[in-house]
C-alpha cells in the first residue's frame, strides 16, 4: 500500500512560541537530542514505513531545514521514483503564502494530482516520536475510511491544547473539536480524551473535493479547525489509535509536541532518563539523520591536572570536557567546556565553548556561542531576563551567535 502512497510533511510553521530558537530557523530544523533535528523522527518513520515518496512544504526561514534534507536525507534514487523533495511556497493559487495547513496542500494540489497515488499521509514536521505508517495506511484501507486521524489518549487537563475527537464504538469519528475549552472524559475513563496527533490519511480524490471547497469557503484553512470537524457528518473519517501492537516499531506509546521552550527541554531531558520514554538506542527503529565528520568525543584533564566529570550526559562526536564538570546535560557536536565549569541540566548545541570557571544551569545554549569565564547563568532569574529568553519554567536560553560584552 505504500507504493500508492505520497506522503507530505508540514514543515513551514513559524514556531513563535520556540522563539530564539526559530529565530534563524525553520521549527521542524530545530536541533534535538545531540545530534538530530527535530524532523528527523518524521523522516524517519517514513523511512521505516516503506514511504518513498515524500514531499516536505517549506515556508518560514527554510534555509537552515533545506540544507539538511541535502545533506542527511538524499537517500532515494529518482530514477526508481523515489524521492524527499522540499516545495517552498510558489503562490500557484494566488497572491499569498500558505494560510493554513489546508491551504498549503491546496495550493500544491497539482503535485498530488500528478504523482498517481491512491492516498495521501499527511504530517507534522515538529513532533517526537516513533509510528509505523505502514499500520495506519493499511488500518485506512481495511476499515473503508475516506479520512483516517491518528488519535492518542491524553488527559483532560490537556485536552484544550488538541484536536479532540469522539468516536463511536467502531471508532468511528463523530465530532472534532480544534482546542476545546472544556471535554468530556472517554466512556469508562472520565480522565482522558482522544485527541489528533495531526497525522491525517486521505484518499486522494476525498481530498482534492474537500480542499476546493475549503478554498472557496469562509475559512482559516485548517485541518484540524475547519476541515475535519466539516466532514465528520458526512464522510466516514475513522480514528487510528497510536500505540497499538500493530506495526514493527517497538511500542512506547511516546508523542511529544515541542511547541513551546518548556516542551521542547523537558523532551530532550526525557532522553536522560534511567529508563527513557523514547530510547534512541532501540535497534528496530534508529532515528536518521547527518552529522558531520568529527572526531570521537572525550574527556581531558585540565592543565591543574583536575580529570573531567560527566555524569548521565549525552555526549555528540567532536565534544571535549577539559577538567570541567558537565551533569544531566546534552552535549551536541564540537562543544568544549572548560577546567572548574560546572554545567547542568542543559543543552549545548553545536560549537558552544564554555570558559574557564563558568557556571550553567537550565540553560538553552544555541550554536557557537562562547560563555565568558566566570560567568554564571540560570541562577538569578531577573537578572538573566534581562539578557536572554527565559521560559516560563525558567528555562534560560542563549540565542545563536550571542556575543558577551
Amino acid at each position: 500500500m505504500q507504493d500508492n502512497t505520497i506522503g507530505i510533511i508540514l514543515a513551514g510553521g513559524v514556531g513563535a512560541r520556540l522563539n530564539p530558537l526559530t529565530a534563524e530557523r525553520a521549527k521542524p530544523a530545530v536541533p534535538f537530542g545531540g545530534r538530530y533535528r527535530i524532523i528527523d523522527f518524521t523522516l524517519s518513520n517514513c523511512m521505516h514505513s516503506g514511504l518513498r515518496r515524500i514531499l516536505v512544504l517549506t515556508q518560514y526561514k527554510s534555509h537552515s531545514l533545506q540544507k539538511h534534507l541535502r545533506d542527511g536525507w538524499s537517500i532515494y534514487n529518482p530514477e526508481l521514483s523515489e524521492y524527499i523533495t522540499p516545495v517552498p511556497a510558489q503562490m500557484r493559487t494566488g497572491a499569498s503564502w500558505y494560510s493554513g495547513t489546508a491551504d498549503a496542500i491546496y495550493q500544491n494540489l497539482y503535485l498530488l494530482e500528478r504523482s498517481g497515488a491512491e492516498y495521501v499521509l499527511i504530517l507534522a514536521g515538529d513532533h517526537i516520536y516513533r509510528m509505523d505508517y505502514a499500520a495506519m495506511l493499511q488500518h485506512h484501507r481495511n476499515s473503508g475510511a475516506e479520512s483516517t486521524v491518528a488519535c492518542l489518549q491524553v488527559e483532560v487537563e490537556q485536552a484544550k491544547s488538541f484536536g479532540v475527537v469522539t468516536v463511536n464504538e467502531d471508532d468511528r469519528i463523530v465530532s472534532f473539536c480544534e482546542k476545546p475549552d472544556r471535554s468530556p472524559g472517554l466512556s469508562g475513563d472520565p480522565d482522558h480524551v482522544l485527541a489528533s496527533m495531526g497525522v491525517y490519511v486521505f484518499s486522494i480524490p476525498c481530498l482534492v473535493e474537500l480542499l476546493r471547497k475549503d478554498h472557496e469557503a469562509e475559512s482559516t484553512h485548517d485541518f484540524g479547525r475547519d476541515v475535519l470537524p466539516s466532514i465528520v457528518k458526512t464522510h466516514r473519517v475513522v480514528a487510528y489509535r497510536f500505540g497499538g501492537s500493530s506495526g514493527r516499531v517497538t511500542v512506547d506509546r511516546y508523542w511529544r509536541d515541542v511547541g513551546t521552550i518548556d516542551a521542547y527541554y523537558e523532551a530532550n531531558m526525557d532522553l536522560l532518563q534511567p529508563q527513557p520514554a523514547i530510547n534512541l538506542y532501540q535497534g528496530d527503529w534508529p532515528i536518521r539523520t547527518y552529522e558531520g565528520q568529527h572526531p570521537p568525543a572525550r574527556s581531558v584533564p585540565g592543565r591543574s591536572g583536575h580529570e573531567a566529570e560527566i555524569v548521565n550526559c549525552m555526549l555528540a562526536s567532536g565534544a571535549l570536557i577539559v577538567g570541567g564538570s558537565v551533569r544531566h546535560t546534552i552535549v551536541f557536536s564540537n562543544v568544549r567546556v572548560e577546567e572548574g565549569a560546572v554545567v547542568e541540566k542543559s543543552l549545548l548545541f553545536e560549537g558552544v565553548k564554555v570558559g574557564e570557571g563558568a557556571r550553567l544551569r537550565r540553560c538553552i545554549v544555541d550554536k557557537h556561542v562562547t560563555i565568558p569565564a566566570g560567568a554564571e547563568i540560570g541562577f538569578d532569574r531577573v537578572h538573566d531576563a534581562k539578557r536572554f529568553t527565559v521560559s516560563d519554567a525558567g528555562v534560560v536560553v542563549i540565542p545563536k551567535g550571542y556575543c558577551f560584552d
